[in-house]
C-alpha cells in the first residue's frame, strides 16, 4: 500500500530550492546533480547546491569566498555575482559568470564542486553579460554570449546570442564570436542566459526573453551547425507563465537550464517567483523545476499542461537522498558557519568574530542602509561601505525569526534585526541610544529612484520612517520577527516563550515589485555606529529561524 507520505516523499516539490536562489544552472555527473545560482552582492557568493534525486537538495559550499579572492561591494543588492553556468568536462568542473563588482567574466574551476574552486580566470576578450559554456562531443569548448551582435539590416545593432570557439586551456577565445540568433520573438526584449546542447543531429540553444521579471520566457532554436544560425521553435515560447497573469501564484518563469538523466529523460531547472497575498514577490526569484521531453525534434517544457506545477512524481529511476535537514537555530558553538550565512559585500576581519558560543558583531561605521551610489565596475570595492550584518534568505512565506541579543548602546550606535531587500527597502528592530537615553524602536526604509543604478544619472534618496519607539534599558534582549504574507509583527521581550508585539509593519513596502525583482529578502543580524567610528560591539547568543 502507498501512503500519503509515501506519495508526499516521492514527490519533487516546487520551487526546489526556496528563496533568493535565482538563475540556476545545473549538471549531471554519474548519478549527482549539481546546481549553482545568482548570490549578487551577498558573501560568500555562488551556493552550490548537489542532490541524487532532484527533489531533496544541500547547499556544500559556495564557489567564490575570500579564499578565491572574492571581491564584492555592498550598494544596491541588485550588482555582483549573477547567471553563473556550471560544466563538467573530463574530471573538471567549471563554473563561467560576471562579477559586476570586478572585472567582470570569469571563470572559476573545480576537481569537487564543494570546493575549493581556483581563483577567477578573467575574460577580457569576452563581451556581454551571461556568458555561458558549451564542450562539443569532441572536447572542443565554446562559449556562448550576449551582445549588440544582431544587425537589423537598418544599419543599428541590437541584442543577439553569439558564439565562439575557446581554447578552454588558456582562457582565450579562438577567433571571432559568430552571430547565431537575434531573438525568438520580433524585437522580442532582453535574449539572454543562453545554453548549447548537442542532442543526435541538432545543436539546440535555449534561451531567456522577455526580461526578467513578469514578461519572461524560455525559448528554443536549434542548428545542425554549431556555429551556424539558429531556426526558432514554432512553439516558442515553450515555457512561460506571462500569459496566466498578474495574480498567477507562480510567475516570472524563464532563465532555463536543461539536464540529461541516466534514464535518458530530461529535465529543466529554471528561476520563478511565488506570489505573496496575490500581489508581491519579496522572496524575490526562487529555483523551480519542470520534466521536458522530445516531439519532432523540439523540446516541450512541462508537458500536458505547460506550465510549472507544485509538484511532479520523482523519476523512479534517481536515487532517493533525502538531506537531514540543517538546524535553523544557530547557537555559534562550532566556531564556524554553514554555508548558507552570509554578508552583505566583503567583510573586513574585524567585523565580526565567533567566540564562546556567541557572534559577536562591531558596531561598524557602515549602516545597513548608507545612500544608493551609482553603478561602478572594476575599481576596488569600497569596504568601508560594508555593514556588520550576517543574514540568511527567508525561504517560506510564513517566517517567524527570534534572536537574543546583548548590547549596550553608546551615542548613535544601534544593533538589532532586519529585513533586508534591494534599493534601501527594509525593515529594522534595533536598541539604541539618544541623549543618554536607551530606546526600542522599529524602523522602515524606503527609497524614490528614477531608473536602475547602472543608468547614467541615477540618484536615490532613501526615507526612514520610525513605526514605533519605547524606552528601553535592558542590555538583554529576544528580539524577532513574525512573518505571515506581508503583516510582519515585530517583537521583543525578555522570555523566549512571551515575546511582546512593538509593532506590524506592512513588507509589502518592500517587496520586489518596487525594487526591480532581481533578488529576494534577506534577514540577520546586525550592528551599526550610524557612520562614525565606534569599539563598541553587539553579542548574539543565537538566532533561530522557523
Amino acid at each position: 500500500m502507498i501512503t500519503m507520505n509515501d506519495q508526499v516523499k516521492n514527490q519533487i516539490k516546487n520551487p526546489i530550492i526556496p528563496g533568493f536562489y535565482p538563475d540556476p544552472s545545473i549538471v549531471r555527473v554519474g548519478e549527482d546533480f549539481y546546481l549553482v545560482c545568482s548570490s549578487f552582492e551577498l558573501f560568500p557568493g555562488l551556493p552550490v547546491f548537489h542532490s541524487r534525486d532532484l527533489a531533496h537538495w544541500e547547499q556544500i559550499g559556495n564557489a567564490m569566498t575570500e579564499e578565491n579572492g572574492l571581491r564584492m561591494e555592498k550598494n544596491s543588492m541588485g550588482g555582483g555575482l549573477m547567471a553563473p553556468t556550471i560544466r563538467y568536462w573530463d574530471g573538471t568542473y567549471y563554473i563561467i559568470n560576471t562579477n559586476f563588482s570586478d572585472k567582470g567574466n570569469y571563470i572559476i574551476t573545480a576537481q569537487n564542486p564543494a570546493g575549493p574552486w581556483s581563483q577567477p580566470h578573467w575574460l577580457p576578450d569576452v563581451p556581454g553579460i551571461d556568458a555561458s559554456l558549451f564542450f562539443d562531443d569532441d572536447g572542443q569548448a565554446y562559449i556562448i554570449g550576449t551582445g549588440e551582435v544582431w544587425d537589423n539590416g537598418a544599419g543599428k545593432k541590437e541584442r543577439g546570442i553569439w558564439l565562439a570557439r575557446y581554447d578552454i586551456q588558456n582562457f582565450k577565445m579562438l577567433g571571432e564570436p559568430v552571430t547565431i540568433f537575434n531573438s525568438a520573438l520580433r524585437v522580442g526584449a532582453s535574449p539572454e542566459s543562453p545554453h548549447i546542447y548537442h542532442i543526435e543531429e541538432y545543436y539546440y540553444l535555449i534561451i531567456a526573453e522577455g526580461g526578467t521579471e513578469h514578461y519572461h520566457a524560455v525559448m528554443a532554436a536549434r542548428s545542425k551547425e554549431l556555429m551556424g544560425f539558429y531556426e526558432g521553435c514554432p512553439a516558442n515560447p515553450v515555457l512561460t507563465h506571462r500569459h496566466l497573469g498578474f495574480r498567477a501564484p507562480i510567475i516570472n518563469i524563464g532563465h532555463a537550464d536543461l539536464v540529461e538523466l541516466p534514464d535518458g529523460s530530461w529535465y529543466a531547472v529554471m528561476l520563478g517567483s511565488r506570489l505573496i497575498d496575490g500581489e508581491y514577490k519579496n522572496l524575490g526569484r526562487e529555483t523551480f523545476l519542470c520534466p521536458v521531453i522530445w516531439e519532432r525534434g523540439w523540446p516541450v517544457f512541462a508537458p500536458e499542461t505547460g506550465k510549472v506545477e507544485w509538484s511532479y512524481p520523482m523519476p523512479e529511476s534517481l536515487e532517493k537522498l533525502d538531506f537531514p535537514k540543517k538546524n535553523m537555530r544557530e547557537d555559534f558553538e562550532t566556531g564556524t558557519l554553514e554555508p548558507e550565512w552570509v554578508f552583505w559585500g566583503q567583510p573586513t576581519r574585524d567585523l565580526y568574530r565567533i567566540a564562546d558560543s556567541k557572534l559577536y558583531l562591531s558596531c561598524a561605521k557602515a549602516r545597513l542602509d548608507d545612500e544608493v551610489r551609482p553603478f561602478t565596475m572594476d575599481v576596488e570595492p569600497e569596504i568601508a561601505y560594508t555593514p556588520a550584518f550576517l543574514a540568511r534568505r527567508q525561504t517560506e512565506i510564513n517566517t517567524m525569526v527570534s534572536s537574543k541579543m546583548h548590547f549596550h548602546p553608546q551615542a548613535g550606535e544601534s544593533a538589532g534585526l532586519a529585513i533586508v531587500q534591494a534599493m534601501n527597502h527594509q525593515i529594522h528592530v534595533e536598541r539604541m541610544q539618544r541623549d543618554g537615553k536607551g530606546y526600542l524602536r522599529a524602523v522602515l526604509v524606503t527609497s524614490d529612484y528614477d531608473r536602475p543604478q547602472y543608468v547614467p544619472g541615477f540618484t536615490c534618496e532613501t526615507h526612514w520612517d520610525v513605526l514605533a519607539e519605547i524606552p528601553c534599558e535592558e542590555d538583554s534582549l529576544i528580539l524577532g520577527f513574525d512573518i505571515q504574507g506581508e503583516e510582519v509583527k515585530i517583537l521583543y521581550g525578555t522570555d523566549e516563550m512571551a515575546l511582546q508585539e512593538l509593532v506590524a509593519a506592512d513588507a509589502g513596502k518592500i517587496n520586489p515589485e518596487k525594487v526591480g525583482c532581481m533578488t529576494g529578502t534577506v534577514i540577520g543580524m546586525y550592528a551599526t555606529a550610524n557612520g562614525a567610528e565606534s569599539n563598541n560591539q553587539a553579542v548574539f547568543d543565537w538566532i533561530e529561524i522557523k
